[in-house]
């Protein structure tokens, strides 16, 4: 074993263990499934054990947040599930058009604003995970204003790229705010 320094601590334990252990063969919906999974709980492993953190900004003039990412993530998914594929006409939770970056603009570090957000992603996603496990096939599909029609595939599909991007940003931020580094 080497004695190399690290810059940082990496994250560690069950959860950060347990994240890509799923199917790598076999059903496409099962392997879709579990891999946003695995991005849905990289985001919350990035933001474990943080409180008024969550809403130190990256560099300016940036407002780009742990905590943003997760309102942003909300609306997202209730975007995709509930909007487009589920046809329901709800409006997003934090964006609008009179506050196009509500979602980063509006993470402050109250104890009120952090709760009302990861309730709104734990919800949205509970939706998500529901409708997904319903749907009676990959080809459910829904019209979208931005993509015309899109199926759950491609919703699914395109989830998993959101939040590998947006990890990507987590990753950083954690990083700056107390060392953790990791997948």
């Amino acid at each position: 074993m080497s004695d190399v320094i690290r810059r940082g601590r990496f994250f560690d334990g069950e959860e950060s263990e347990s994240r890509f252990t799923g199917p790598t063969t076999g059903d496409e919906r099962r392997m879709l499934i579990d891999m946003l999974g695995a991005q849905r709980a990289t985001l919350r492993l990035k933001c474990a054990d943080l409180g008024p953190e969550l809403a130190e900004r990256s560099v300016e003039p940036s407002t780009l947040s742990l905590l943003g990412l997760v309102r942003h993530l909300a609306d997202v998914e209730r975007r995709w599930f509930r909007q487009v594929l589920d046809g329901q006409e709800v409006p997003l939770l934090f964006w609008s058009a009179a506050a196009p970056d509500g979602d980063f603009d509006g993470a402050t570090s109250t104890p009120e604003v952090i709760r009302e957000a990861w309730q709104a992603w734990r919800a949205e996603v509970e939706f998500a995970e529901t409708f997904t496990e319903r749907a009676p096939d990959l080809d459910v599909s829904g019209k979208d204003a931005w993509r015309g029609e899109v199926s759950l595939r491609w919703v699914l599909i395109h989830m998993i790229e959101e939040y590998a991007r947006h990890n990507g940003h987590a990753d950083l931020l954690r990083e700056r705010i107390d060392g953790a580094i990791g997948i």
